[in-house]
């Protein structure tokens, strides 16, 4: 990077100057691209160099994944319908109990903090740091309607 007084220097010494500038600086910039473009294309023919096309040992093509020996069952991925499932059950007595009050209605934005909420959603998180299991419950206060 030139330094500004530099630059002002030159542009003092009039038009002539700052095209040698400017030449000189395009010329740096072309001896960089060529630079650039040939380490790209060692790049590139290192990457698409293999076992098939080259002279190296199939060991060095890197892992590659087999395609699977299973046929398809016709089946959607995922559990199926009338599986019974599995969860994690709410704890009758979380370590930890936050009040998660709204303020705002969901749908419009009003304000209803003033406002009386007719029930409780609970959402509980289980948490794993060692040594035990701590269970955070949320309890957020729904809107009244």
């Amino acid at each position: 990077m030139i330094p500004d007084d530099e630059i002002r220097t030159i542009y003092d010494k009039g038009p002539d100057a700052v095209i040698a500038l400017i030449r000189d600086l395009f010329k740096g910039f072309e001896l960089q691209i060529a630079v650039f473009e040939a380490r790209i294309r060692q790049l590139e023919s290192q990457v698409n160099t293999n076992s098939r096309n080259s002279g190296k040992p199939s060991s060095s093509d890197g892992l590659t994944r087999p395609k699977s020996l299973r046929k398809k069952s016709g089946k959607k991925s995922g559990a199926q319908k009338g599986h019974p499932g599995h969860t994690l059950e709410m704890a009758d007595r979380p370590d930890q109990v936050q009040a998660l009050k709204v303020t705002h209605c969901h749908k419009c934005g009003v304000s209803i903090a003033d406002q009386p909420s007719e029930s409780v959603e609970r959402r509980q998180v289980f948490d794993t740091p060692p040594p035990r299991l701590i269970v955070t419950e949320g309890r957020r206060l729904k809107e009244w309607r």
